[in-house]
């Protein structure tokens, strides 16, 4: 009688899961508390992959081509709303992602971002840096439904409709992220040898086949997350202004972006 009842259980659950999922619902943004992560082996590695993604650099240096840590983008170890967080993302994979062209695992997109955003390359697939990323991506998604984006995934809305001023951005950029970004936008250096505050362009900065090298994916983040806390304060056209000059400064050049949009569609703000 308890197996029937939890079957029943088990099965109203994934419908109701699939149903939430099929009318586009998002449910509430839940981080984990640390003190629900297990003992043992699998707390091991969701520990070992918080490291990995916030101190990304200096642990895997042969897979980081450029200054950053994941965590640069995915503030707070993937946390923040509005900022690419992880929590909830384990159930949305496999996912069709329209860059690709195709239905693409989590290890794939965890890989996307090491040889775009970290101008590096990938992670074996069945690596131990690769299981320990996925159980902590796992165990932030513990209390979200399989199959149901979040609220605050992704980057938050921005009006794309909106011409974007680079001149304007140029003096936006000089009035609120040079004191941390650089002049230069070469970022901050830290006592470590890392940065303080990540470059958003040169060499160390993200490549040109990142997400965020587009204008209107730069402007969704720096709209609800920049000045670091002080997120909301600049208006959809300063986003959109600032993001637009310093996306389209010098930055590593990926070659594979070319295969990028097989099924056409790209975007008009995507790097050629």
């Amino acid at each position: 009688m308890r197996s029937t009842i939890l079957t029943a259980w088990i099965l109203f659950s994934l419908f109701a899961s699939q149903a939430a999922y099929a009318q586009g619902t998002r449910v509430t943004f839940k981080v984990p508390v640390e003190a629900t992560i297990p003992t043992g082996p699998q707390g091991d590695a969701i520990r070992q992959g918080k490291l990995l993604l916030t101190q990304t650099k200096s642990l895997l240096p042969q897979n980081v081509g450029n200054g950053l840590n994941c965590a640069n983008c995915h503030l707070a170890a993937g946390t923040t709303p509005k900022s690419s967080p992880w929590v909830g993302i384990w159930g949305v994979f496999p996912e069709y992602r329209s860059r690709s062209g195709k239905v693409i695992s989590l290890q794939e997109r965890v890989n996307d971002c090491f040889e775009r955003s970290m101008n590096g390359k990938a992670l074996p697939y069945n690596s131990a840096e690769m299981n320990s990323i996925l159980a902590y991506m796992h165990w932030l998604s513990k209390d979200i439904p399989t199959g149901v984006s979040v609220e605050g995934r992704g980057f938050g809305p921005i009006n794309t409709k909106l011409k974007a001023n680079s001149s304007n951005g140029k003096a936006i950029y000089a009035a609120k992220c040079a004191s941390c970004h650089g002049a230069a936008g070469l970022g901050m250096k830290n006592n470590a040898g890392g940065y303080a505050f990540p470059p958003v362009w040169g060499k160390d900065s993200f490549n040109d086949g990142a997400g965020m090298a587009r204008t209107y994916t730069a402007a969704a983040f720096v709209k609800h997350n920049m000045p670091l806390g002080q997120g909301g304060t600049l208006s959809d056209q300063e986003a959109m202004d600032v993001s637009e000059y310093f996306t389209r400064q010098p930055r590593p050049v990926y070659a594979g972006k070319k295969n990028d949009w097989p099924k056409g569609a790209k975007p008009v703000d995507a790097r050629n």
